[in-house]
């Protein structure tokens, strides 16, 4: 026992010192300036790289923590985990830089994509509900992007990212207004009228301003007849004429029987903002 002890010491050594012998592989970037190094990246960025810029711009700012380079290094791979859709990594060097920077000049930036890429997380809930009942999935995104949003337009209301920022704001509104229609509609064909009405309820008392609060006045009318509420049904029915007098909803056709994610008005999706980045 004690003999092959030995001998498997002997090759552990041997494999130490063997590894120590061979040329190590050289790194290319060791001697590289601060400029270089951040032209390198910018072009793997531009190349669509990211995993590459990544590990550049992690060189840079390991490089030369104290210069003038290392801030803009921790913004550019905050951008660049964006870019990858690596959501996770990039709301962690966002915060990471916020806490590191809460004054630098363009720390207005880092809020604003901090909202971009929860935005886009959220636009990924809205491209699911296409093809799957939304009420299985918590719009958890939706909320985050806007309190992010909210934060930035609250804290920097001069910045050249805020009126981007409000107008996203106002296309999640409706995106949550939406959603509580979904799920208002979603209790209604399944017979559960009560619930149905409190999240139409819901939508109307939350988002006074949101298109999708013409549809949750319907759904409470509806939920009052089949609950057999007569008075409550028309007055919400005179509420819902008065404020939409041409609603479609008021068609005799109307019956309620359209797929009912389609949610949107005759003229189509509204689109989202376009990624204001560049």
């Amino acid at each position: 026992m004690q003999k092959k002890l030995s001998v498997l010491v002997v090759a552990v050594v041997f494999g130490l010192s063997a590894c120590s012998i061979l040329p190590k592989r050289d790194d290319d970037t060791k001697n590289w300036s601060a400029e270089k190094l951040y032209a390198e990246a910018r072009d793997e960025m531009n190349s669509g790289s990211y995993e590459a810029a990544i590990k550049l711009f992690e060189r840079l700012e390991s490089n030369y923590p104290f210069g003038t380079y290392a801030a803009q290094a921790q913004m550019e791979i905050a951008y660049a985990h964006y870019k990858a859709q690596d959501q996770a990594e990039a709301l962690a060097a966002v915060e990471r830089f916020i806490k590191l920077h809460p004054n630098h000049p363009q720390v207005d930036y880092m809020y604003y994509l901090r909202g971009l890429i929860n935005f886009n997380d959220q636009l990924g809930f809205l491209s699911f509900i296409y093809s799957q009942d939304p009420t299985e999935r918590d719009p958890k995104a939706t909320r985050e992007a806007f309190a992010a949003f909210k934060v930035l337009v609250d804290k920097f209301p001069n910045s050249k990212y805020a009126p981007d920022s409000i107008a996203r704001m106002n296309y999640l509104v409706n995106a949550m207004a939406q959603y509580e229609v979904h799920v208002a509609n979603y209790y209604y064909r399944r017979g559960a009228f009560l619930a149905a009405l409190n999240r139409a309820q819901a939508a109307v008392r939350e988002y006074t301003d949101a298109p999708a609060r013409e549809e949750a006045l319907f759904i409470m009318m509806r939920s009052y007849d089949k609950l057999g509420m007569p008075a409550l049904r028309d007055d919400t029915q005179r509420v819902l004429v008065l404020n939409y007098p041409n609603s479609a909803f008021l068609n005799p056709n109307a019956k309620g029987d359209a797929p009912w994610w389609r949610f949107w008005s005759k003229s189509g999706p509204r689109p989202a903002p376009a990624d204001a980045i560049k």
